[in-house]
């Protein structure tokens, strides 16, 4: 099999010696050229132009993102196999396909799932033009991630407590908390205004908090459309409470007064009123006023153990894309009653 492997240097795990750890380790199984990216956008350029079965990138999920990109230009039939080996500070795609955090451990399984010729098909979400592979967001997510690119630039290790900090300073210092700006479309469906905050996710983890998902909703499987999670308001109690339901409630989506989540979504459009920051995959893609989102099935095989072998916390029981759903309302601030489809799991 003819590889390539895409290699971020700068990424906050990746090792000197990592490259040549894949190498060694896929000879017999991949014959792998390897390139390392000297730019943002270099990624994606790399992939674009593969001539090979295999993309391995070895990086964090923006190096990833940019390849997923890249790959996304080929035609179906003409798309490699992608594997990912993490090597950024969060990894949330590589830990939600199960693999190990340590580069060495994924390395060996990945190793073990291309010898017994296995792979696993998932779909992406789309953000205007920009495929994402776990999670998009406007306002104050957005905000935090480009705040946290800022301080790495300036010399900052990417970690929790730096995005800690982050949410802090846009908390107190950025991020307008009196006035929401963002409108919810979708199809057949009234529109949900006066939104501070979205989270859109690939029926994944929105993110991991020292090695455990915040997950938005429970089973992720990425084959099951997109979900939201929006704030009609921006508190500390509200964020918060969103957050922690995430990371310890695992058999439903976060409830509250203010929060809205919706699942099984595929296209809706986000509009806001004044330019507001935007992101997908943890990386900043600056401000814009509207974005049209929409999922993907089937888009991409990749290096992974089959959902139905992964069971467990990362990896969902499969399920069907049809699903019941029932109206809810949610009460403003104002006191307007705001409808809201929900799926009803079953």
């Amino acid at each position: 099999m003819r590889g390539l492997l895409i290699v971020n240097p700068r990424a906050t795990t990746t090792t000197g010696n990592a490259s040549e750890l894949v190498v060694r380790s896929l000879a017999g199984l991949v014959d792998l050229d390897v390139e390392h990216t000297r730019r943002r956008g270099h990624a994606r350029e790399l992939a674009e132009a593969a001539d090979a079965e295999l993309v391995i990138v070895l990086g964090g999920d923006g190096a990833i993102n940019e390849a997923v990109n890249g790959l996304m230009s080929k035609p179906d039939g003409a798309r490699p196999l992608l594997a990912v080996i993490p090597g950024g500070g969060g990894n949330v795609l590589a830990r939600a396909l199960g693999l190990p955090v340590d580069t060495q451990a994924a390395i060996g399984r990945i190793r073990d799932v291309i010898a017994g010729g296995r792979h696993r098909t998932i779909g992406l979400g789309l953000a205007g033009d920009r495929y994402f592979t776990f999670s998009a967001g406007l306002g104050m997510d957005a905000e935090v991630v480009g705040e946290v690119e800022r301080l790495r630039a300036d010399g900052h290790r990417e970690s929790a407590r730096l995005f800690g900090w982050a949410m802090l300073r846009r908390y107190y210092s950025g991020s307008d908390r009196r006035v929401p700006a963002l409108t919810v479309e979708r199809d057949g469906q009234p529109p949900m205004p006066r939104v501070f905050m979205t989270i859109v996710t690939n029926h994944s983890p929105w993110t991991y908090l020292r090695g455990r998902p915040l997950l938005p909703f429970p089973d992720p499987d990425f084959n099951s459309g997109l979900d939201l999670v929006t704030l009609g308001k921006l508190n500390l109690t509200t964020i918060f409470g969103a957050v922690g339901q995430m990371l310890l409630v695992r058999s439903r989506p976060p409830r509250g007064r203010h929060v809205l989540t919706a699942a099984g979504i595929d296209t809706m459009t986000v509009r806001s009123a004044r330019p507001v920051a935007f992101q997908v995959d943890g990386e900043y893609l600056g401000e814009t006023e509207a974005v049209k989102f929409q999922f993907v099935p089937h888009a991409l095989r990749v290096v992974a153990l089959p959902a139905r072998a992964g069971r467990g916390l990362f990896e969902g029981r499969p399920k069907r894309r049809e699903q019941n759903v029932i109206d809810l309302t949610w009460n403003s601030p104002e006191g307007s009653l705001w409808p809201l489809a929900l799926a009803n799991r079953r």
